[in-house]
């Protein structure tokens, strides 16, 4: 164990790939809780792949892919509320942006597999490849969190109250519109951050998984969205260390995928939070 330790942390890439990991991890786990109180995880998923479209256009720019996930997810993110703005248009407006966004990114994903020195890249914005994560990512990453995190702890009260209880915020005055606006640029930063370390197509992992299995076990938004940190965290951790050692186990010697592991371990920690159901006490104490 001792030696694995040594090699894993003695590895540069392995580090990046720790350091960047974890605040994504963190992030996601945070806002995610509020995703799933607020039934938005179409909302999240389809953001991951708006993202791509982004992150496909920074590719054949030169810049850094992202700034492409971000700038687009946030985009994509107000679009949908601005279209959406009530519970039961959310989905149409969803879908409605993300067909948009989708046809905009296979353009620019054909695009780029057209031109020999970028081969790799839809499959590393797809599929996500934290290992060739250039290190020089982890300020601007640090910073997005943090940006993330700080609007998630300014808007907690109230989100909270219109998440759980929308009628009575509204009436009682609660700017629920703009909370919506401003959550959705959290939870695009969070997904695309995601996209970094699992990629678009399973950037929702991160979001959702820890987070619902957190809402089953805490009894307040605010120790769910502690314990849904500290998950995404060791899934992260753990799946880069997997990822790690399976570069000496067969086929061919050439590591698995870090997004595989990430997501076996989400559907192990959801599926065992099922087994001891618990009442939602989350509903009860905080909707008032």
């Amino acid at each position: 164990m001792s030696s694995f330790l040594a090699s894993l942390l003695g590895s540069p890439a392995v580090t990046a790939a720790l350091l960047i990991g974890s605040m994504v991890a963190v992030t996601s786990g945070a806002v995610g809780v509020f995703v799933v109180l607020r039934a938005q995880s179409f909302a999240g998923h389809a953001l991951g792949d708006i993202g791509s479209t982004g992150a496909a256009a920074a590719y054949l720019v030169g810049l850094a892919p992202l700034y492409g996930f971000i700038s687009v997810g946030v985009i994509g993110g107000l679009a949908i509320e601005g279209l959406g703005n009530r519970a039961r248009e959310r989905d149409i407006a969803t879908g409605i942006v993300l067909s948009l966004m989708l046809g905009v990114g296979a353009l620019l994903l054909y695009i780029l597999t057209q031109r020999s020195n970028a081969t790799g890249g839809p499959v590393s914005i797809l599929f996500g490849s934290i290992f060739t994560v250039d290190p020089r990512t982890a300020l601007p990453v640090a910073l997005f969190s943090l940006a993330a995190l700080l609007l998630m702890l300014l808007l907690y009260r109230p989100l909270v109250y219109a998440t759980l209880n929308p009628q009575a915020a509204q009436a009682r005055g609660v700017p629920v519109t703009l909370l919506g606006a401003l959550f959705m640029v959290a939870l695009a930063i969070a997904v695309e951050e995601s996209a970094l370390v699992a990629g678009a197509l399973l950037s929702t992992a991160l979001l959702i998984g820890p987070a619902a299995a957190a809402v089953r076990w805490a009894r307040s938004v605010g120790q769910a969205m502690v314990l849904a940190a500290a998950l995404s965290w060791l899934t992260v951790i753990a799946g880069i260390a997997l990822a790690y050692q399976s570069y000496v186990w067969p086929p061919g010697h050439r590591g698995w995928p870090v997004s595989f592991f990430i997501v076996m371990l989400v559907l192990a920690e959801y599926l065992l939070s099922r087994l001891g159901r618990r009442p939602r006490v989350i509903a009860r104490k905080e909707a008032t």
